[in-house]
Formats: C-alpha cells, structure tokens, sequence
C-alpha cells in the first residue's frame, strides 16, 4: 500500500475514534469569549464593587458565549481539514505507538484499534495531545 493510503486510513482511523467518543474542539474565539466575561467583571468591579463583579461577570459571559457560538466543531471535521503537513505530523507520532502493527486497509487497521483498549487509549491520547498542542484547541466531549 502507498503511503498516501497509509496516511489517510490513520485519518479516518482518528475521525472513527473521536466520533466514537463525541469530541469536539474549539479552535479559534475561546480567547475572545474569556477575555470578554474577564473584561467585564473586571470594569463591573470597578464601577460597581462585589455586585459589580457579579453583574459584569454574568453580562460578560452571555456575550463571550455569543462570541463564540459555532466554534465548536467536531473533531472529526477538524482532522479532516488538517493541512497535509499537519497530517504527516499526526501520522508520525501514530504510527510510533502502532509499532510494528502492519494492516491492508481501513477496515482492518478500524478493527485491530478498536478491539485493543490500551492502543485505542493511547492513540486517542495522542491524537487530543497533537489537537490541544499544535491547534492550540481545547477538546470536550459532549454529553
């Protein structure tokens, strides 16, 4: 199999994983949101003290949820727009967990993660490790 194949079999490997565990991200605008329900508490505590606070912490964090509404996205989405660098990355640190674990196709590769839970753990963890760090995103999982 070509590398290429290779690659993109691990991709979908990471969209079946966090699928699997409903994982969103937020990539850009948590900032924005944080500094907005921060900001506000902020001026409400100096215009009007502890009340102030509160008051200001609560407008502020309606408008940093408006902020940020429709930034979360499905990991998977977010794997599937990796720029082909990025790809390569992720592949690397995966393929290093795999070992020498060889596989012929996505179903099979699907197949051998998913009835081993220790390697699933750990490409999971990998895969949010790479997301939270080179994507500077914050990863949930929804409810």
């Amino acid at each position: 199999m070509r590398m290429g194949g290779r690659l993109q079999d691990m991709m979908k490997l990471c969209c079946e994983l966090s699928a699997d565990q409903q994982i969103q991200t937020t990539v850009k605008g948590s900032g924005k949101g944080a500094a907005a329900a921060g900001g506000l508490a902020f001026a409400g505590g100096l215009v009007g003290g502890p009340l102030g606070i509160a008051v200001g912490g609560a407008v502020g964090g309606l408008l940093g949820c408006w902020l940020t509404s429709g930034q979360f996205k499905p990991l998977p989405q977010v794997i599937m727009e990796f720029s082909p660098h990025q790809q390569q990355q992720l592949y690397t640190d995966l393929v290093a967990i795999l070992g020498d674990i060889q596989w012929s196709d996505l179903a099979q590769l699907t197949a051998l993660v998913m009835a081993n839970s220790s390697l699933k753990q750990q490409l999971t963890a990998a895969l949010l490790g790479y997301v939270s760090k080179e994507l500077h995103a914050r990863v949930h999982y929804v409810d």
